[in-house]
């Protein structure tokens, strides 16, 4: 079906199904992205319900306009930004931010999916439980992105993936019929599981307005912890040995190199430095224990034991809880630094975690082999997520090499191809890497999303030129 613009006799049919506070101005914020690579177009609506977003999707259905389903706005991929082709809706889910239900005995929550995420924790705490979703855009990232694009974050080692804190969901079909998925069940096995089908999909399948999520137990003590390790296969033995000694309780292991601190000075001098000289290397450990176990001094332990075998040289563990917040200000706030200095070419991948020592050498040659640029590379070490990106040299800028982005983002991908790795990590697709996923992924799979794509959204009015190629 040939796709139309959203018109403003379009919009005035959708009136009767939608409160006057639902229709808002295409603001920058709806049509911009965090790094400035697209710039989009559309028209904003932001339902009350889930009936007001089933009758906006019907009507884009019955009439071919395309619907650009939008959260927090901060995806890295460009999968809420619609550039080009027929102005669509930007389907706004800002107003449904409601916390539906808390069952605290049953560990689970309803929540609407234009809920921020940090609102989500402050609503699990104040029950005495834990959503362990964590990114550094908690402060405005939403349910319904974060389930979308299958986010990640800083507690997968632990607790896993967006889609694995997810019990049950309720959406939009592309048709605009609406599924009562929303079961608080740990076990339903009753065909087809679309709850991880939507989950992850970018919006191309259906527009998800709330979800039944799973939380946790709160640690009764929790402890963080910088470590100096030699490089990286040290730091994947480190993690090795602080599993054995404390199992599940290791909620996060990050691995960050020197030039992140370097640019963290050079961009964010108020941030404190965690040590007197720039290591290297070194790693960010943060547990979570049960009741009367003492994370200080498991740490003391671990670190003791991992000095013994050559492991690291060099450590500090944190005394108090702002000290705790200001080991992890450092890292969280890399991106920032990273943002500041201006990326050549970033990339958001894993790896087979035994291979991202042999990765980060080779990935080395492969750059110095295009030029001369600095790498920046940190991550989740503990579930073999890498945010590599590729910066100028000091007293150069980000533009004097735009002809070598494509270079540099081909031969990065392909040496994590070859090597069994994935070209997206935890952003996601979104239109940035529709060529990759094409270049990479394996036909069948590929066969078999169109297939699905077509069945669920034969009009192709979800989210168009996100995830797949046309």
């Amino acid at each position: 079906m040939t796709l139309h613009s959203a018109t403003p006799t379009f919009i005035d049919t959708l009136r009767a199904g939608l409160t006057d506070a639902s229709f808002r101005e295409a603001e920058p914020r709806y049509l911009e992205e965090p790094r400035g690579r697209w710039q989009g177009q559309g028209v904003v609506l932001a339902p009350d319900d889930v009936e007001g977003v089933a009758h906006v999707v019907r009507a884009c259905a019955e009439t071919g306009v395309p619907v650009v389903p939008y959260g927090g706005g901060t995806g890295l991929v460009g999968g809420q930004i619609a550039p080009d082709g027929p102005v669509p809706v930007i389907l706004s889910l800002e107003r449904m931010r409601a916390v539906r239900g808390i069952w605290p005995e049953e560990n689970v929550m309803v929540v609407e999916a234009g809920a921020i995420l940090q609102d989500i924790h402050d609503a699990a705490e104040a029950a005495g439980r834990l959503f362990p979703l964590s990114i550094a855009a908690k402060g405005s990232a939403r349910l319904g992105g974060l389930l979308g694009t299958n986010a990640g974050g800083v507690n997968v080692l632990r607790y896993g993936n967006a889609r694995d804190l997810c019990l049950g969901l309720e959406a939009v079909l592309p048709d605009g019929r609406i599924w009562h998925g929303l079961k608080r069940l740990r076990k339903d096995n009753t065909g087809y599981d679309l709850r991880n089908l939507l989950i992850g999909s970018e919006g191309t399948l259906g527009v998800i307005t709330a979800a039944a999520l799973k939380l946790y137990p709160r640690p009764s003590g929790e402890g963080t912890a910088l470590m100096v390790v030699e490089g990286p296969r040290a730091a994947l033995d480190l993690l090795a040995l602080a599993r054995d000694h404390l199992g599940e309780g290791v909620s996060a292991f990050e691995i960050m190199h020197r030039q992140g601190l370097e640019f963290l000075a050079e961009t964010l001098p108020d941030i404190r430095q965690p040590f007197d000289e720039m290591p290297e290397w070194f790693v960010l450990i943060d547990v979570g224990l049960a009741r009367g176990l003492d994370p200080a001094a498991a740490l003391e332990t671990l670190f003791a034991e991992a000095f013994e075998a050559g492991l690291v040289s060099d450590g500090t563990i944190a005394q108090s809880e702002a000290q705790r917040h200001a080991f992890w200000e450092v890292r969280e706030q890399i991106p920032e630094a990273n943002r500041r200095i201006g990326s050549v070419s970033s990339h958001d991948i894993s790896l087979p975690m035994s291979e991202i020592p042999a990765f980060i050498a080779r990935g080395a040659g492969v750059i110095a082999g295009i030029g001369d640029f600095r790498i920046n590379c940190f991550g989740h070490l503990g579930d073999g997520n890498l945010h590599y990106n590729v910066f100028p040299v000091s007293g150069r800028a980000r533009a004097d090499h735009v002809g070598e982005r494509d270079a540099i983002k081909r031969a990065v991908h392909d040496l994590v191809h070859e090597m069994g790795g994935s070209v997206s990590a935890e952003h996601g697709i979104g239109r940035l890497k529709v060529g990759d996923l094409e270049r990479y992924g394996d036909p069948v799979k590929l066969a078999a999303m169109r297939s699905i794509k077509a069945a669920l959204d034969p009009q192709g009015i979800m989210n168009p030129g996100a995830v797949l190629a046309g």
